[in-house]
């Protein structure tokens, strides 16, 4: 490209700004699409017609391509380059993402050959002005050297010129670390932005598209296979290629396999080889076509230099006279396509469309050539060992998904071992594993494919042992040994004949292999573990090692019994080893006593290991452990531990032990998980029970494991009041905090992960309910999380951590609500979904975000306030800043506040949900509107989007809405839920026609009429405001209704729930309606102390004692405006007040005069309904206080200052 001006990248507002070669040597990994490509150069039409003529023959799209079909349409000359059907969907979700979060994802799922690669780089070229656009071209095996580089395009420009990065990838496998590498770049370099960094377009090659794939909104799927439209499009531009191509486009295969609907038969013709092949002495060009069809067939998108096709080919080189690649490779030129890289770079080739390479592969193999005979010919006669390592190593090792799961072998392998046979896939195999004599891979895949497929045990040791010894630190690579010989023994326990010491000598050797691979487990993540290209460090724990331990010691076991029932209470050490032994006569049994004395205790330590391993943790958020994991572990720990107590036991509470070993909650992991398993009251009381009496027994003797028996007690209280609140078996809260108080003030530090886990559930703040012990939350935190990294980090490194406990609603331990209840309420949302289906329905609610939208979630959680700054996010609570973990990082980008719910990890407290304060432009309600000391254990709905009706008019305000949500009137207080578009209209009615009526039924208003018309739309529910204050009555239901007026008549309702301050009501109909109060018994109220000041010489105020009525509240707004007066905002009473009494109205300035002196607490407009304040001299502050004439408590103390008597304010509903 020409630069007279420079290159230049696109900034937020869709200006250019011009980089330098100091920026663009940066970004040397990235292939940067810069937004004015082209812009400054002449193009050689025949370059471009040349580099057009190469991508329809199938060469993968260049830059120029696009830029070329755009001048040549806009000048009118051609149809337009053809977008297939993936690409509106495309742009759509990158715009969406451009609103979204720090950095996202979108998938682009495409069928090899179907155009994938060429519609990505389509929308990158369309999106050039507007966002920055790259590919990722560079070596993938420096994550945090990509993620550096796209940090530098985001940045290029300086501060206000920032811009998202379009990132195209073709690595899924890198996808996380890349995005864990960019936040963290974000953080470290602290870059503040208002619009996301990077949305990632990962474009992935896919054999098989499952259901799960279109279900995610986030996937774009492109098939080999045209839709009506796109057909119309194809063939209008085979008419205009045929004309401008006349003698060439026949041989445009790329395009016409596509223009003919991928058809097998256009395939087939174009393949048929003339004059045959031979399987012996085959020229060059015949053998290098086969090596192509092989690798384009079986490694779609890969290639081979040109400069080492020409090398195999041999002279004479083109360099020194001798005839072109393409000259040399006739009659199969038409077949192959060649293509420059980068600039300067070596050219590519391969075959011009996986179809045809497939169809050459086939056609070989009819001639006699067979996979297997190419695969071995290219390993010997083409392969050099450091530069096609990785190529052949996917070709041969790599496992494609499939429907379920992913395929044994790669699918070479395995059609070598369909079309052929099992020995030409080991020969392959073996023949690999000679030729790049480093690769532990090429061996531990014979390995696999011997004992799997051939049953060749001891071949499949031998290899698998090769293997180990070429990369003897990777647990993976060691987890085949282990596998080989659990495949032995349980082929060989089928066999009848087979004796005790036969199972024991075959375990044995099984049983150490997953130990060695335990220990290079444990060892993985050290600081001599380094990815040299060819090892992998795999960011996750490698639990196989455990996992195959277990699975052998259940063949061992199951095996071992079947020969003799008393082997079970020898593995479980109900009795000796060796009494058995002399029992039966098999004195050489005693070779392994040392193995059988220690089987119960490691598999008892293991299956704890996974215990916290599944409890606390998942693969990923959307992603569900294998159902057979759990279960093998389950059943192991049953038959070697949950069954009898063992014979060295000798403890007191070795049978309470015992009992809860066989209930699985003899540790804290199993304590949580006991809702999971679905445990009702009796059992968790009996565990509640067996617990106190070990604490007991452990506090008596002083032992060691005291503070675990304590923190166990503790949890089994809690645990057991999520399914009986009312318990009798239930410790007191205050007992509970002072046992853990003990242990704060012994040792605050050097505690477990669960130890601080139990401080913060019973220590986090209440509303209203002080402690008299106070924790240093940000200390306890910050230990937690120092104990995590030193007790589970290593082994969940890469895992999703579980929530397990939430923040709810209520106090004490009613409002810690079980990560279980949450999905227990998503399965209700969907009732139809199967127990197998169900796991992957609530995975997706999660992963998406949707749970936190879900109504009855909302209702149940606590809502908190916080903040986030820097890219941490802080939770504001008690008057303090406690820093918290973001459940997605990539929602931590603008410092402002924050509202989300708060729920517990191993690791520490997370914030899940989080939604920002200008989040749609309302403010988000995160509690109660107003507070209330009286009824502050009453339930309050929250997480409500406040919102401005949109026109205030004489006839009615109107709120006009469009999203799904929640939403809260400001001015009325009126709150409705609703799933799709609504619009509706409400206004204040008034109760006077009512009286009558109400007063007959035996009922008050309890709060304002309110005129509801839906004018589109439909409401799930309407929350209508009410001040009567419940305090702690628990039959406040009973007493409260809803008047419903129709034109028919009037009709009082019973309502579908009480809160605070609201009454809901379900699948409403709608007319004028309101809140109705039972008669006959003392009605509290939560009231307002209004007050006005008149525009005079003088300080004059009016102050209203009203109940808290958005309608009463408006008309004495309106009324003192209309004389000139201006209010003056204070807080309302803390307590409600009784309706009816009396109270006085009191001032500390002693020229004040306050009339009348007392009035009575009501609600209608009797006269006079407001307290006059007179005071000649006002330039002092003075204080006000409201009294009970009944009680003499001052319910109501504020200070009028100064500068607030001059101070115009505007009124705002509580």
């Amino acid at each position: 490209m020409a630069h007279n001006k420079g290159l230049s990248l696109s900034n937020a507002r869709s200006h250019e700004i011009y980089v330098g070669s100091e920026i663009r040597d940066s970004i040397s990994l990235l292939d940067v699409l810069y937004s004015n490509a082209f812009e400054e150069e002449d193009i050689d039409s025949a370059v471009a017609k040349a580099t057009e003529a190469d991508f329809y023959r199938g060469a993968p799209p260049q830059w120029l391509n696009f830029c070329w079909a755009e001048r040549t349409t806009s000048a009118d000359k051609t149809t337009p380059f053809i977008k297939r059907d993936g690409y509106t969907e495309l742009i759509k979700n990158i715009k969406k993402q451009c609103k979204g979060d720090l950095t996202s994802t979108i998938m682009l799922l495409h069928q090899p050959g179907s155009g994938g690669t060429t519609l990505a780089k389509q929308v990158l070229w369309d999106m050039r002005k507007t966002l920055r656009c790259a590919v990722l071209t560079g070596a993938t095996s420096d994550i945090p050297a990509i993620a550096k580089q796209v940090i530098h395009l985001f940045t290029a420009g300086s501060q206000g010129h920032q811009n998202t990065v379009l990132l195209m990838l073709e690595d899924e496998r890198i996808l996380e670390n890349l995005q864990d590498a960019i936040i963290k770049q974000i953080a470290e370099r602290n870059i503040t932005t208002h619009m996301p960094v990077v949305i990632i377009l990962n474009c992935v090659r896919k054999a098989v598209i499952k259901q799960v794939d279109h279900d995610n909104s986030r996937h774009v799927i492109l098939r080999t296979e045209l839709s009506e439209s796109e057909k119309q499009k194809f063939e209008e531009k085979q008419i205009e290629i045929s004309r401008s191509y006349s003698n060439e486009h026949k041989q445009f295969h790329g395009f016409n396999i596509m223009q003919s609907n991928f058809c097998g038969d256009y395939v087939k013709e174009t393949c048929a080889l003339s004059g045959g092949v031979r399987k012996n002495r085959r020229p060059k060009n015949s053998q290098l076509l086969a090596f192509l069809s092989l690798v384009n067939a079986y490694v779609p998108g890969s290639n081979l230099l040109q400069s080492q096709c020409q090398a195999f080919l041999g002279p004479p080189d083109p360099i020194y006279g001798g005839p072109s690649f393409e000259q040399r490779i006739e009659p199969f030129t038409h077949l192959i396509v060649t293509f420059p890289a980068r600039q300067g770079q070596d050219k590519h080739v391969r075959m011009a469309h996986p179809l045809i390479a497939e169809q050459c592969v086939e056609l070989l193999a009819k001639a006699g050539v067979t996979r297997s005979d190419t695969a071995r010919n290219f390993l010997t006669e083409f392969c050099r060992e450091e530069v096609h390592n990785f190529l052949v190593q996917d070709m041969l090792t790599k496992r494609e998904m499939g429907e379920e799961r992913k395929d044994t072998f790669s699918r070479l392998i395995q059609d070598i071992e369909g079309e052929e046979s099992k020995s030409n896939s080991v020969s392959v195999l073996q023949l690999a594993s000679e030729k790049f004599k480093q690769n532990p891979f090429f061996p531990q895949n014979l390995a696999r494919f011997l004992y799997i497929e051939t049953r060749s045990y001891f071949k499949a040791e031998k290899w698998a042992k090769i293997a180990k010894d070429r990369d003897p630190k990777s647990s993976f690579v060691a987890d085949t040994l282990g596998q080989v010989y659990k495949n032995q023994l349980k082929s060989r326990v089928h066999d009848p004949s087979i004796s005790a010491h036969e199972i024991l000598q075959l375990s044995e050797k099984a049983f150490e292999a997953f130990r060695d691979e335990e220990r290079a487990a444990e060892n993985e993540q050290g600081a001599d573990m380094q990815d040299d290209g060819m090892t992998k460090v795999s960011r996750i724990f490698n639990n196989r090692g455990l996992f195959g331990y277990l699975q052998v010691a259940n063949i061992v076991f199951d095996s071992l019994v079947s020969l003799d029932n008393n082997w079970q209470k020898v593995l479980t050490m109900e009795i000796s080893a060796d009494s058995f032994f002399i029992k039966i006569g098999q004195i050489k049994l005693f070779n392994y006593k040392s193995l059988i004395s220690s089987l119960r205790d490691e598999v008892e330590r293991k299956c704890e290991f996974f215990d916290g391993y599944l409890t606390y943790s998942k693969p990923s958020i959307e992603k569900n452990e294998p159902h057979y994991f759990q279960t093998d572990v389950k059943n192991c720990y049953h038959k070697y531990v949950g069954t009898c107590t063992p014979i060295h036991s000798e403890s007191a509470i070795g049978v309470p032990l015992q009992k809860l070993k066989e209930e699985m909650a003899i540790a804290f992991p199993g304590l949580l998980s006991c809702l999971d398993k679905g445990y009702d009251k009796t059992h968790l009381r009996r565990i509640t029970i067996l617990w106190e009496e070990i604490k007991k027994e452990w506090e008596k003797n002083k032992d060691d494991d005291e503070n675990k028996a304590a923190q166990n007690f503790i949890l089994a209280n809690i645990i057991l009041s999520k399914v009986e609140a009312a318990s009798p078996m239930l410790t007191p809260l205050p007992i509970l905090r002072g046992i853990l108080e003990i242990n704060l003030l012994a040792n605050f530090g050097n505690q477990t992960p669960e130890f601080y886990f139990l401080v913060l559930l019973l220590f986090w703040p209440e509303e209203y309910n002080k402690m008299g012990f106070n924790v240093d939350l940000n200390k306890c935190v910050l230990e937690m999380q120092d104990s995590y990294n030193n007790t589970y980090k290593k082994y969940l490194r890469s895992r999703y951590l579980r929530p397990l406990i939430f923040l709810g609603k209520g106090e004490g331990l009613s409002r810690l609500v079980h990560g279980s209840k949450i999905d227990n309420l998503l399965a209700r949302e969907n009732p139809m979904a199967g127990p197998e289906a169900r796991p992957d329905f609530i995975a997706q609610k999660w992963s998406s975000g949707e749970v936190w939208r879900e109504p009855s979630v909302q209702d149940l959680l606590l809502p908190v306030n916080g903040v986030v700054r820097q890219h941490r996010v802080f939770v504001c609570v008690d008057g303090k800043e406690i820093e918290v973990c973001a459940d997605q990082r990539s929602k931590v980008w603008k410092s402002e506040d924050v509202c989300f719910h708060l729920g517990f990890t191993i690791r520490g407290p997370v914030a899940y949900g989080i939604q920002y304060s200008s989040h749609h432009g309302h403010d988000f309600n995160s509690g109660a509107v107003r507070s209330c000391t009286t009824c502050a254990n009453v339930m309050e709905s929250t997480n409500w989007v406040q919102v401005e009706p949109v026109a205030i008019t004489k006839e009615a305000p109107m709120f006009s809405m469009s999203p799904p949500g929640r939403y809260e009137c400001r001015v009325s207080g009126l709150r409705w839920v609703c799933k799709d578009h609504v619009s509706l209209q409400y206004q204040f009615s008034s109760w006077e026609p009512h009286r009558e009526i109400m007063k007959s039924l035996g009922y008050k208003q309890g709060g304002p009429l309110l005129d509801v018309t839906i004018i589109a739309g439909k409401l799930e529910e309407v929350h209508l405001p009410h001040f009567a204050c419940f305090g702690d009555d628990p039959s406040f239901k009973e007493k409260v209704r809803v008047l419903h007026v129709e034109d028919c008549g009037v009709f009082v309702e019973q309502v579908d729930e009480v809160t605070r301050f609201h009454v809901k009501i379900v699948h409403p109909s709608f007319s004028p309606k309101g809140v109705l109060v039972r008669s006959g018994f003392p009605v509290k109220a939560h009231c307002d102390l209004l007050l006005y000041q008149a525009k005079t010489a003088f300080l004059t105020l009016h102050a209203y004692l009203v109940p808290c009525d958005s309608s009463v509240e408006q008309a004495m707004k309106k009324k003192e405006q209309s004389y000139g007066y201006r209010s003056i905002r204070k807080p309302q009473p803390v307590k409600s007040l009784r309706m009816k009494d009396w109270f006085s109205l009191t001032t500390s300035s002693p020229s004040a005069e306050v009339k009348p002196p007392k009035m009575k607490l009501r609600y209608d407009n009797t006269t006079p309904n407001f307290f006059e304040v007179f005071i000649e001299d006002a330039d002092v502050d003075f204080g006000m206080k409201l009294i009970s004439d009944m009680e003499g408590e001052i319910v109501w103390d504020h200070t009028i200052q100064k500068g607030q008597k001059k101070i115009v304010s505007t009124l705002t509903k509580h």
